[in-house]
């Protein structure tokens, strides 16, 4: 038998890796690098291209001096060579591989993504009691009271806690029903008590986000795409 690893008194023969591996729940991820490093094979990077992947590397790690770079380098990696070929070259080798591939469905799956990414601030007051509702909803309508003083003493949801007011979240991460109902409101329009699984909701639309293609956006969408094409490869 071959010695693979040696971990402190243990000797990991290469008969005991893949057990090790299939036991320790690790296979998935193995599989998933390799599928990543056959995709990036082909990719090649300009020494520019590297010596920039190091600077954002450093930056986004707050490995802002020459000490804290070179105490970085010596717990994780035996050189820089080994870190910038294990690690940095490989995360760029990945963005170019994304940029490749998606880089020109951007825009339109932008589009195809975007009554989900669009961000809401909107005040919420829910109840069980139609009794409750209705009041409330009429002392709206009349301002009698505002609705941060009316969620505040009638809410029974964590809303209670900021008034009423809940956002700005995206419209894709709540509720299809309650989403649908902002995605037509107006800012400040107020709607009457709706009913939602076991609650009434009071609901008014305080400020809608509009998505934006900037620099963060097409990052995060690259992203989705990749790990979506990874998925089927995976599967």
């Amino acid at each position: 038998m071959t010695t693979v690893l040696q971990l402190g008194k243990r000797t990991i023969t290469a008969e005991e890796v893949i057990p090790l591996l299939s036991s320790y729940q690790m296979l998935p991820q193995l599989l998933r690098e390799s599928i990543i490093d056959q995709a990036i094979a082909s990719i090649e990077c300009t020494s520019e291209e590297t010596a920039f992947a190091y600077q954002q590397f450093y930056q986004q790690n707050q490995l802002t001096s020459d000490i804290q770079q070179q105490a970085w380098l010596e717990r994780y990696c035996n050189s820089q060579n080994d870190l910038g070929e294990a690690l940095i070259v490989r995360m760029l080798k990945i963005e170019k591989f994304k940029r490749a591939t998606w880089g020109n469905k951007l825009e339109s799956y932008f589009l195809k993504r975007k009554s989900q990414l669009d961000q809401v601030i909107y005040s919420l007051i829910r109840t069980k009691d139609k009794g409750i509702a209705e009041e409330l909803y009429f002392r709206l309508q009349e301002r009698e009271q505002t609705f941060a003083e009316l969620a505040y003493e009638y809410s029974q949801g964590s809303e209670a806690q900021t008034g009423g007011i809940i956002g700005p979240v995206e419209l894709g991460t709540i509720h299809p029903k309650l989403a649908q109902l902002l995605s037509i409101s107006q800012p400040g329009q107020l709607w009457s008590p709706m009913p939602l699984e076991e609650w009434l909701l009071i609901v008014r639309l305080e400020k809608l986000i509009p998505a934006q293609l900037n620099d963060s956006m097409r990052r995060r969408l690259l992203r989705e795409l990749f790990e979506g094409w990874l998925q089927q490869q995976l599967s």
